[in-house]
């Protein structure tokens, strides 16, 4: 919900208008979101006697008849808009597909849509609510663990544009988000390290609490599907429900006083600076945790070179994403990726580095003073050091397959599929996303992903800032 303010004044010759507009919404942990017993959700569906749910097709498969009994439980009229599967179908095209069955359903201005599933469903149906006259409503039911701990605390929505990811876009907040992390259950482990990733980011610069908790329980809590799975142990249940609750928060306080990004410096932009040009350069692109995972680990070295980490954090850093299953280092990873990688990003960092650094474990500072062949030198002292981990540094399931794409994806570049979009599978072993194929089309590139040439800005030496995490 928003609250607008403003004042007018007369100038000179026209006049000055400042206002703003106040965001109120909520986040609310619910043990099984669609439990009859549960009434939250449907409490704020009782008005309107009726609602409209977007989701994508897998995710209609496998959790369809739950939602629809939890909804007559309550009386209340169902219509499903069922979105395909996956990257490819992060389009204007869905957009619009949403925005006709909004019309066809005949959705009243202050009615909230429901959109259930991982963050490129929430992304998609939350930029239609945001053009549909304007500013529809919306209630978030996040379904994955990137969209529970990361994608779920944005008010970011978008869609993506020709070879461009996420270019078009706005910011749109929900009514409510209900937390629901039952839905780990049907969450294949490689999509859970995907996830674990981004705790990885929010402790190791926030909250040293919470990467105490992922060092000293990660294993366990990666096998466990963070202690949601039947038959898992209750401490590692308590501790993950504990490390979830923190770090949603942490970043509510990190995002929330800069939700329109007006300020570029940035803590949860760790991992942030060169995996958007590296996450879709190979073939198959990467997962995002692990495109993620290699830009913090190099980034964790970066610091130690210059002292922001000591030896023994760095290790413990480096460890903890190869205990996790996640990348470290990657061949493309190389001299051209940090070149191309820093002159993308000071486009939109409006030429500075903005480069989060973890200093100590569970702070923060920013690094602006740097050039190329600084960094290029330390990433070869980086790849010396990935070299001495387990599997010297790849990550395990660390690239993209069918469940991510919504493309056939070649059998040498994956062992298994991973169920739909979002990651789920039925729980049985099957997957509900397409197997292996023959072809493959040209991944989506990020939009951070041009080929400019480096600038005199990548020359410049700037002072390093120290921010308060």
């Amino acid at each position: 919900m928003s609250d607008l303010n403003a004042t007018i004044q007369k100038t000179h010759n026209g006049f000055a208008v400042t206002g703003y507009e106040k965001l109120d919404y909520n986040f609310a942990f619910i043990n099984g979101i669609f439990s009859p017993s549960n009434t939250q959700l449907a409490d704020c569906y009782k008005k309107w006697g009726r609602v409209l749910i977007v989701l994508d097709m897998n995710m209609k498969k496998l959790y369809g008849n739950e939602i629809q009994k939890y909804f007559d439980a309550h009386n209340l009229a169902v219509s499903f808009h069922a979105m395909p599967v996956g990257e490819t179908a992060k389009t204007m095209e869905s957009l619009l597909d949403i925005c006709n069955s909004m019309t066809n359903f005949g959705i009243i201005r202050k009615e909230p849509v429901l959109v259930v599933g991982g963050g490129l469903v929430t992304d998609v149906a939350g930029f239609a609510c945001a053009c549909y006259r304007r500013s529809t409503n919306f209630i978030r039911v996040p379904t994955t663990l990137i969209g529970l701990i990361d994608a779920s605390v944005s008010i970011k929505v978008a869609v993506n544009y020709g070879n461009y990811k996420n270019r078009l876009g706005a910011y749109h907040a929900p009514l409510w988000t209900f937390l629901d992390f039952n839905f780990l259950k049907t969450l294949p482990t490689a999509q859970v390290r995907n996830g674990f990733a981004e705790i990885i980011k929010i402790s190791s610069c926030a909250d040293l609490k919470t990467f105490n908790s992922l060092d000293k329980y990660c294993e366990q809590l990666i096998e466990t599907r963070f202690g949601r799975i039947d038959g898992a142990n209750e401490e590692v249940r308590r501790i993950a429900d504990e490390i979830c609750y923190d770090a949603i928060f942490e970043m509510l306080k990190l995002e929330t006083p800069n939700l329109h990004e007006l300020m570029l410096d940035r803590v949860i932009a760790y991992g942030h600076t060169w995996s958007p040009f590296h996450e879709l350069q190979p073939s198959p692109p990467l997962r995002h945790g692990h495109a993620i995972s290699i830009d913090m680990a190099y980034t964790a070295t970066l610091a130690l070179d210059r002292s922001m980490l000591s030896n023994e954090e760095h290790a413990r850093l480096l460890n903890l994403f190869s205990r996790a299953g996640l990348s470290i280092d990657h061949q493309l990873y190389d001299n051209a990726a940090i070149e191309k990688g820093t002159a993308a990003i000071l486009k939109t960092r409006d030429g500075s580095l903005r480069l989060a650094v973890p200093s100590p474990l569970g702070s923060c500072e920013f690094v602006n003073e740097f050039t190329v062949q600084d960094l290029q030198r330390v990433l070869k002292v980086h790849k010396k050091y990935a070299a001495g981990f387990a599997r010297r540094g790849d990550g395990i399931e660390a690239y993209v397959d069918a469940s991510d794409t919504g493309l056939p994806t070649p059998a040498s570049s994956n062992k298994s599929a991973s169920g739909h979009s979002n990651g789920h599978n039925n729980g049985n072993g099957v997957t509900s996303g397409h197997l292996n194929g023959v072809k493959r089309a040209a991944p989506v590139q990020d939009a951070h992903g041009a080929n400019g040439g480096i600038d005199d800005l990548v020359n410049e030496a700037m002072p390093v800032q120290k921010v308060q995490a």
